[in-house]
């Protein structure tokens, strides 16, 4: 397919041809079918479901079982994103039903509502950076090593009490009532465990779910929220997202690395994006962002 930023003379570029250009491309991208993420979401759950009674009856030791229930929790929220943004089908579309399946299919390892973090995310992207709106401001942090100390505390009693963000987010648009979706899903989440315990199987339910969703909920937070959106000070359609480079690569930073194409444009599919700023990357630049050596 062409590049629209091709043999292109950026110094004769207007603003207005930049702007028209960026959405061409981004227009050519947001028309892919996410098939990946579709595959990936109800597989990633099933295979994560396969655990439980393969690692009960014997048939694959715990230890072997515990880093594959680690990726399983960790790689469950993407899937979900996608479906919050309805990139699979729009509301009136024959396929919304797959697209709202999916959201909340692919959030069970995760043990988290999809309307609740559907609500919560959209005011993410309508205030990113702004210390009183945007519901993920808690997680910046002036370096990786604070980070990580903040996220640790955060599951610590001490911090019970700090201001819940998500839900001041949620009254604040009238969807407060979706917090019940959250509380239920961590309800059942609970039972489960005190069942499994109960019945001679906790170090298999805390090796299979509940070590995991700790790990995964230090982890999605820093590639989702704090790596792409660090320092966490500047605001605006161009500079509350950076692009980067990432140690381990674009697989394991969950495809972050291009997070300024999703909030730039967040119907394009997640495993389109890498595509999408390549092309992009010349008028990015001319916009200002900071792509941190991409």
């Amino acid at each position: 397919m062409d590049q629209v930023t091709q043999a292109v003379n950026w110094d004769e570029v207007s603003a207005e041809q930049l702007d028209a250009m960026e959405r061409k491309i981004a227009a050519k991208y947001i028309k892919k079918f996410p098939l990946g993420i579709i595959i990936w979401g109800f597989a990633n759950t099933l295979i994560w479901l396969a655990l439980w009674p393969l690692v009960i009856l014997g048939l694959l030791p715990i230890w072997a079982a515990f880093p594959i229930a680690v990726v399983n929790v960790c790689a469950a929220y993407l899937p979900s994103h996608d479906a919050q943004h309805s990139i699979i089908a729009r509301e009136g579309h024959k396929l919304r039903w797959l697209n709202e399946l999916l959201g909340h299919v692919s959030l069970i390892p995760f043990a988290q509502s999809f309307r609740y973090l559907r609500f919560t995310h959209f005011e993410h992207h309508a205030h990113t950076n702004n210390p009183d709106l945007d519901p993920d401001f808690d997680v910046h942090a002036e370096n990786r090593k604070v980070y990580f100390r903040n996220a640790l505390m955060r599951k610590q009693p001490i911090n019970a009490t700090r201001k819940d963000l998500y839900s001041a987010a949620l009254e604040r648009v009238g969807k407060s009532a979706v917090a019940v979706d959250a509380i239920a899903i961590r309800t059942v989440y609970t039972l489960v465990l005190f069942v499994a315990a109960c019945s001679g199987y906790a170090i298999e339910a805390a090796l299979l779910w509940w070590l995991p969703l700790h790990i995964a909920d230090i982890y999605i937070p820093y590639y989702l929220s704090w790596k792409p959106h660090h320092p966490g000070t500047d605001q605006g359609r161009y500079q509350d997202t950076e692009a980067f480079k990432s140690t381990f690569g674009n697989l394991v930073s969950s495809g972050m690395q291009y997070h300024v194409v999703h909030h730039l444009y967040p119907r394009i599919p997640l495993m389109h994006t890498p595509a999408a700023f390549r092309e992009m990357r010349p008028i990015l630049l001319r916009r200002g962002c900071d792509l941190r050596g991409m």
